[in-house]
């Protein structure tokens, strides 16, 4: 016969350090316990043990301690690659705008471009006054 039990009351949520998750994770790779095992005489679900020997298999201490999610070598190089790439385009349009800066300053140097066209000389602005 099964044993059932009823929660009445307001239960609260228990928090576990790392080391008694790493503790938790370790008894379940004992021979002769499992995880449902464990779980059940730690009054913890087989599903949250479960989640922490996945994060204690991909990343160890840290991701139990922190409990983010862990990163695959692939997709962090992947990343890099990209954020690589990004960088480069960056650099190449931060030389396109100086060239383009100095071909302006070139410009107005040599009176190629007038800087205002649109406004009258300064003179007809003060007499009016």
């Amino acid at each position: 016969m099964e044993r059932i039990e009823i929660f009445t009351g307001e239960q609260r949520r228990r928090r576990y350090t790392p080391q008694e998750k790493a503790k938790f994770v370790a008894m379940s790779m004992q021979p002769g316990y499992s995880v449902s095992l464990v779980a059940r005489q730690n009054g913890i679900t087989p599903s949250l043990l479960f989640k922490w020997k996945k994060l204690m298999q991909d990343g160890g201490m840290s991701a139990i301690q922190s409990g983010d999610e862990v990163v695959s070598s692939a997709e962090h190089k992947a990343l890099q690659k990209k954020v690589k790439q990004l960088e480069q385009l960056l650099g190449r349009k931060t030389m396109e705008t100086e060239i383009l800066k100095e071909a302006l300053e070139i410009a107005q140097s040599k009176k190629l471009i007038s800087r205002m066209p649109l406004l009258p000389p300064d003179d007809s602005l003060s007499s009016e006054s």
